[in-house]
């Protein structure tokens, strides 16, 4: 285990120890699972872009042609709004 000193503005501080009391824990061990959780965070984003780049468009119709055209289980349906704006060119998001 080593040992880590940061300043932070008084602000995050006490931010921080709100957190941490209303979490129960400690403000180190607060902070430590928050630094694992970006951590692997940063790691799963770069695993995933690192695998996007192998795809190709051929390949995601392969995969999308196998799902069944069915309707939405209850309550996996596309609202209104959401449907609309699947619809929008992305510049209008």
């Amino acid at each position: 285990m080593s040992t880590l000193s940061v300043r932070l503005p008084e602000s995050l501080h006490r931010a921080l120890g709100d957190l941490a009391q209303q979490d129960g824990v400690s403000m180190n061990q607060f902070i430590t699972t928050a630094v694992a959780e970006k951590i692997a965070t940063l790691k799963a984003i770069d695993s995933l872009e690192r695998r996007a780049v192998r795809g190709t468009r051929k390949a995601f119709e392969i995969v999308l042609a196998k799902v069944p055209d069915v309707p939405p289980v209850s309550g996996d349906e596309i609202s209104g709004k959401a449907r609309r704006r699947k619809a929008s060119p992305k510049g209008n998001r």
